[in-house]
């Protein structure tokens, strides 16, 4: 006998009990807490009425388009773009970027017609992930420039030099992920320009909270030479999961994320993004919240990111044996080992994040890394400031606090035999413990991760999580 929807959903429940919480300040990644229960309320309600819509085809479901005109629209003057910018609404900042590449190689195809060579995207070593996910998907090649270690960004001319023939696209964030850091983008998109390169600045964190921050660099569409900006509503514009928005200053270069085939025997496709049938319940909702929200709503919301931000950054420089990294514009923090204090005073980063989990709190360790130029960015762990941790700032401050005086002058976890030879452990085991258990030793992970080369390091990881997501094995 099949279950019932209440038993159904008590499945639901007890599966998500494993969850780490998504509400309440205490996940300073991946999730962005409003802090406003109605915000989620009218989200859910909005993304329930258009359930069975399918966003494929805005003719026969004009509200796709009518959303989607919608968010694009307030993203454009919000960003500061000129009447001419389009764009589309995507499932997320990776789809985002993903376009912003395709539409770049198109556009270097066009204008290099039977060169042999791979065209390449050039990024400082900070952008984001799914501009390498990018190029794998799309046979481009990635040029990562190497930062300063200590301000975790890089002059402009420093990118310039590797901008050439066969470069694509040029790369800005605003702010990277790893440090929250600001890059040059008016230098950057300047140099881009010149060579008649284009520009994209990656704005999936930054786009909705950073046009209301004080102090902000120039970063947005108003810049001379940036030519597409994606910033993702399902970070700091509130949103459910599954939306985010790319703008392109160029119309002809925005027609080129297009597919479109004619030459087979169905219904003509046209898509403007990478899914053909996609659900429209995540781009109602969004369109819900950015309507309910407005600008005022969200430079209040701004106000109390900026104030918690303030806040934790404060404590944070008053713990002895840890730093912050650069000068983060916006509400992301990395926070790393301070080498100007002795040893006995030190903090890793990595065991301070797990020392205040055991208070309640989640923070992401972010491992070491060394750069083309042989400079090594330090292991640091990442913090993500909402308005949610409002709420729980006392209690957030004194987890950091106290966690750090829990592990200094611990030493960083061991990943090698004594020999000096990286210990491998069993993916399959580890993936198997991490399920049954419920925990997983992060820090030694990520140390794992420094010691071995990336490459193997990644395989690892494949095999890790294809291992933990499996299904369970039949008995025999």
């Amino acid at each position: 006998m099949s279950p019932n929807g209440e038993q159904v959903l008590a499945q639901l429940d007890a599966y998500r009990a494993h969850d780490a919480p998504t509400h309440g300040g205490r996940v300073l990644s991946y999730v962005y807490d409003s802090g406003l229960a109605e915000l989620d309320a009218l989200a859910g309600e909005a993304a329930a009425r258009v359930q069975a819509v399918n966003g494929l085809d805005p003719t026969t479901f004009p509200s796709v388009a009518l959303m989607q005109a919608d968010l694009v629209t307030f993203a454009r003057e919000v960003l500061r773009g000129g009447p001419a910018t389009s764009g589309a609404v995507t499932s997320g900042g990776t789809e985002s970027i993903m376009l912003a590449v395709l539409a770049a190689r198109e556009r270097w195809r066009e204008t290099h017609p039977g060169d042999p060579r791979t065209p390449r995207v050039v990024a400082p070593t900070t952008a984001h992930a799914a501009f390498h996910k990018a190029a794998h998907y799309l046979g481009l090649d990635v040029v990562p420039v190497p930062v300063d270690p200590a301000t975790g960004t890089l002059p402009a001319h420093r990118l310039a030099q590797h901008l050439g023939e066969a470069t694509a696209l040029a790369v800005a964030s605003a702010p990277a992920y790893p440090h929250g850091v600001l890059d040059p983008v008016t230098g950057i998109a300047a140099a881009a320009a010149e060579r008649g390169i284009p520009c994209h600045v990656d704005a999936c964190v930054g786009g909705f909270v950073l046009p209301w921050w004080e102090g902000a660099e120039p970063w947005d569409l108003s810049v001379p030479g940036v030519t597409s900006i994606s910033a993702d509503l399902h970070k700091f514009g509130y949103a459910p999961k599954g939306a985010s928005v790319l703008l392109v200053t160029d119309p002809a270069l925005d027609r080129a994320r297009y597919y479109a085939l004619t030459d087979w025997p169905g219904y003509p496709v046209v898509n403007p993004t990478v899914l053909g049938s996609r659900s429209a319940m995540s781009l109602a909702a969004a369109w819900a919240v950015v309507t309910h929200l407005g600008t005022q709503g969200y430079a209040d919301l701004t106000a109390g990111v900026a104030r918690a931000t303030a806040e934790v950054r404060e404590v944070v420089d008053g713990i002895a044996g840890l730093r912050v990294v650069g000068e983060p514009t916006g509400p992301l923090l990395a926070v790393g080992t301070d080498p100007g204090v002795p040893a006995h005073q030190q903090v890793d980063p990595h065991a301070w994040a797990q020392a205040v989990a055991a208070r309640g709190f989640v923070l992401q360790g972010q491992p070491a890394l060394t750069q083309q130029d042989g400079t090594a960015l330090p292991r640091t762990t990442h913090l993500t400031l909402t308005p949610a941790s409002l709420g729980v700032l006392l209690e957030l401050t004194e987890a950091l606090v106290a966690g750090a005086d829990d592990v200094r002058g611990r030493a960083a976890p061991r990943t090698d035999d004594g020999a000096g030879a990286a210990e491998v452990p069993d993916p399959v085991a580890l993936a198997r413990a991490a399920r049954e258990g419920g925990e997983l030793d992060l820090p030694a992970v990520l140390a794992l991760v420094e010691a071995l080369p990336r490459e193997q390091s990644a395989r690892l990881l494949v095999d890790f999580l294809a291992a933990f997501t499996a299904p369970p094995t039949g008995q025999g």
